[in-house]
């Protein structure tokens, strides 16, 4: 079988307002500034841990404080799920112009469940491609941000433009259901779904049956982790590379950067209690490899991993210890701390060229890794 067109082909679920396209403009505009400058807007400089916010950032939250309707937990999930799109889209950018973004739907239904306990269903995803005809590319199978609660492929699609056109790869954006409707581990079957008809229908996309790589930020992090330990787990070929992005990584503990960063620095801890209470069917799902890839026993034998953690993110410890451990376990393993950032950077690829650096930094990191 191959990937069926979607009927909602070339079709964004997110329509931007014209009030959406002026604050675009706003945070794009203001992205191009130098540092000094943003200053201004940014206000007193922020330095905690030893380490300094980024003014773009810092100017960026700011305006988010003013122009939000509120904070995640205290909304109706549609809304908060159409307030993240409106934020992904402000900070976006110039759109990155590929030869192939196409919608696809993945024909997973009917699959074998990895966990037994949910069932695969035909998923939407997006295809992007820096060339337009059959070259033969390698591939990353993307798994969005979002607390596995909010997030889809048009939240994160500027992101994904950036790491198909700046890694010469081809993406496929996977839009695995979202909770409270599916709880844990429908996105965990999902995300593994997703990967295996990738591995077996390689051809069907364009991709280099011999560097498939999975990748993520946060929640999506968090999938990608979990996707290389359970292929690993089965006996199968595991990915060929890991791009983990902020990835949650532990459910079952909160570590020092919670304490520091975890009120006015994008992500709180409140919107990660609301995400998690939300995914998980009880607290004993915390402890579960699943949800917490730290907490699996084994980490030898999983793919190479490039781990980007940002300074001022109340994940940052608990990705950089996945990190630390997949070291220790004899994973080659690179570890980057981008310490004046916040919780997603990668999200924000039109408000900074940090966040653009950032990104291209991975992308070079993937790119050896696969080589």
């Amino acid at each position: 079988m191959t990937p069926m067109p979607s009927p909602m082909s070339g079709h964004r679920a997110f329509s931007p307002s014209l009030a959406d396209r002026l604050s675009q403009a706003v945070m794009t505009t203001a992205g191009a500034l130098p540092g000094p400058l943003i200053r201004l807007a940014a206000g007193r400089t922020r330095r905690v841990d030893c380490q300094e916010l980024d003014p773009h950032f810092q100017a960026g939250i700011r305006m988010i404080a003013l122009t939000s309707p509120g904070e995640y937990e205290d909304m109706p999930v549609e809304q908060a799920r159409l307030t993240v799109e409106r934020s992904a889209f402000t900070a976006s950018g110039e759109t990155v112009r590929l030869p192939v973004v196409e919608d696809v739907v993945l024909p997973l239904a009917g699959m074998p469940s990895a966990s037994g306990e949910t069932t695969p269903a035909d998923l939407p995803a997006r295809l992007y491609s820096p060339v337009p005809g059959d070259e033969v590319l390698p591939m990353l199978v993307y798994f969005h941000g979002g607390g596995w609660v909010l997030g889809s492929v048009d939240s994160h699609d500027a992101t994904c433009r950036y790491l198909a056109h700046e890694g010469r790869l081809r993406v496929l954006s996977v839009d695995y259901r979202l909770a409270p409707e599916f709880l844990f581990p429908t996105a965990v079957d999902d995300a593994l779904a997703a990967y295996r008809y990738v591995r077996a229908h390689a051809d069907a996309f364009g991709a280099d049956p011999e560097r498939i790589a999975v990748g993520g930020d946060s929640a999506g992090g968090n999938l990608a982790a979990v996707v290389c330990q359970q292929t690993r787990a089965a006996g199968e070929r595991t990915p060929d590379f890991q791009l983990l992005f902020v990835p949650a990584t532990d459910m079952s503990a909160r570590t020092r950067s919670y304490e520091l960063f975890g009120e006015g620095y994008f992500l709180t801890a409140s919107n990660m209690d609301f995400y998690e209470t939300t995914y998980l069917r009880s607290d004993d799902d915390r402890t579960d490899p699943r949800a917490s890839p730290l907490l699996a026993e084994d980490l030898s034998g999983l793919p190479p991993a490039h781990v980007a953690t940002a300074g001022f993110d109340p994940l940052r410890d608990e990705g950089e210890a996945y990190a630390r451990r997949l070291a220790d376990a004899g994973v080659a393993v690179s570890l980057r701390r981008h310490p004046t950032m916040v919780h997603p950077f990668v999200n924000a690829v039109g408000a900074t060229p940090l966040a653009r650096a950032a990104l291209s930094e991975a992308v070079g990191a993937l790119r050896m890794g696969l080589a």
